[in-house]
């Protein structure tokens, strides 16, 4: 991301879910369920692997803090966090920001397999197997 500007460090303090030295998290613009937050680092940075240890570990401090604020306004009943690194793995911003995405029972027909729905046809391995 040398040379390169994120969309994301316009944002004002104000609208900050809470921050750290290394990062902040925003409510998403485009939210997939409500609550959906992002976690995005200050510095400027592509992929996770670009982030320092300390920085990694900094921004997982704020994905905590993040599903703290979430579950005291939208009592979610689970989560999924991750992030999308890499255009194949359908990164569309050049700046690397963590999903937090809260869940909540009934808000889809089937939800085992997670985040494994990314191949939506590979997603759900227990299909047609015993539930657990």
């Amino acid at each position: 991301m040398v040379g390169s500007v994120s969309p994301f460090h316009d944002i004002p303090e104000a609208e900050w879910i809470v921050s750290n030295v290394s990062g902040f998290s925003i409510w998403d613009r485009f939210p997939v369920n409500p609550g959906h937050a992002l976690v995005i680092p200050r510095r400027a940075a592509g992929r996770w692997w670009d982030l320092t240890r300390t920085e990694q570990a900094a921004i997982l401090d704020l994905t905590t803090e993040t599903r703290v604020a979430v579950d005291a306004r939208f009592q979610p009943t689970g989560y999924n966090v991750g992030f999308n690194d890499g255009a194949a793995a359908g990164q569309t911003g050049a700046q690397l920001h963590v999903h937090v995405i809260p869940r909540y029972r009934g808000d889809v027909v089937d939800p085992r397999g997670g985040v494994r729905h990314v191949i939506p046809e590979r997603g759900n391995y227990l299909v047609g197997k015993a539930k657990l």
